[in-house]
């Protein structure tokens, strides 16, 4: 596995290439639940005002309460949920980071950031390694046997193309996808749910599609539109972000499933009960609603945070 800063390094470069590509459709869409184009982000702090909550702070375990600070691993390269905005690589922004930074002002915490890539950080919550982690992940019934969540969004699976092509107007049902090849991110709720269902085509009589998993954005972008892979399956919040921005060269498909959204602990965290009042909070006090609309995910609203609810079917 190539180091952290190796990997963001590399799809920083995929990234500042995309100018220059756009003249042939270029996308930049990842299986790390969605990537986005080096764009500025969105003026204006909306946390910035927010004050602890002391009632809500005192959920918190003792002694993180008294050092004040939490390890948070961020996947970052998906926009609009994590990303930088410009080439160096310092600050990333996004709807996750903004969620975080939100609960840690209500918690009175410092959030030690750290980038990671996305497969790699649910292992790490096991080993102690990370208290916490934001990579858009899915809360499924899979992960749910190892991995607590606490929700803050909804969000889910999509399907998309290059603009190029313009013979796939609509996927919505997987044997849809039967003689395409289609890209994905490692360890992603994308790759798994293809990875379950490939019986689809045979018993439709069809071609099986095959699965190409990818670990970086600009493999994917590259792959996508020079023709290795057909379509890309990612987040629709991901997936609907590219297809607005000219020069991604993405066409949305449409929605496959959804799936509600959450913060990672290890199982049986004792972080849980605090973060999931905070995020009650946001909800509550409204900088929820202004965060979503900073990102335009607002049909993506949950109306209150759980731990770990069911999948979603």
């Amino acid at each position: 596995m190539k180091p952290v800063r190796a990997q963001v390094s590399a799809v920083l470069a995929a990234l500042l290439l995309l100018p220059a590509l756009a003249a042939c459709g270029t996308d930049d869409t990842s299986g790390k639940e969605s990537a986005g184009a080096a764009s500025p982000a969105p003026s204006g702090d909306v946390v910035a005002a927010i004050k602890k909550d002391d009632a809500l702070a005192k959920l918190l375990p003792a002694d993180v309460r008294e050092r004040g600070t939490i390890k948070i691993a961020s996947s970052v390269g998906a926009a609009p949920s994590a990303y930088f905005p410009d080439a160096t690589g310092k600050k990333p922004v996004g709807l996750d980071i903004d969620i975080a930074d939100g609960v840690a002002k209500i918690l009175g915490l410092r959030l030690e950031r750290e980038e990671a890539s996305f497969e790699a950080i649910l292992p790490a919550l096991g080993s102690g390694k990370y208290d916490v982690g934001t990579g858009n992940f899915g809360v499924t019934d899979e992960r749910r046997k190892t991995i607590d969540f606490v929700t803050y969004i909804n969000d889910g699976q999509g399907f998309a193309v290059s603009k190029n092509d313009t013979t796939t107007q609509k996927v919505t049902k997987l044997d849809e996808l039967c003689g395409k090849t289609v890209g994905v991110g490692a360890g992603t709720t994308f790759e798994a749910t293809l990875n379950a269902n490939k019986s689809v085509c045979a018993q439709a009589g069809k071609k099986p599609y095959t699965v190409k998993v990818y670990s970086d954005t600009g493999a994917v972008l590259t792959s996508l539109q020079q023709g290795r892979i057909d379509i890309v399956m990612s987040t629709i919040n991901g997936l609907r972000y590219q297809a607005a921005q000219p020069a991604a060269g993405v066409t949305f498909l449409g929605e496959f499933h959804r799936l509600d959204v959450g913060f990672a602990f290890k199982k049986g965290s004792a972080l849980l009960p605090a973060f999931e009042g905070a995020v009650n909070e946001l909800i509550a006090d409204g900088t929820y609603q202004k965060i979503l609309a900073r990102w335009g995910t607002q049909d993506s609203a949950i109306e209150k945070s759980e731990i770990s609810p069911p999948e979603k079917k």
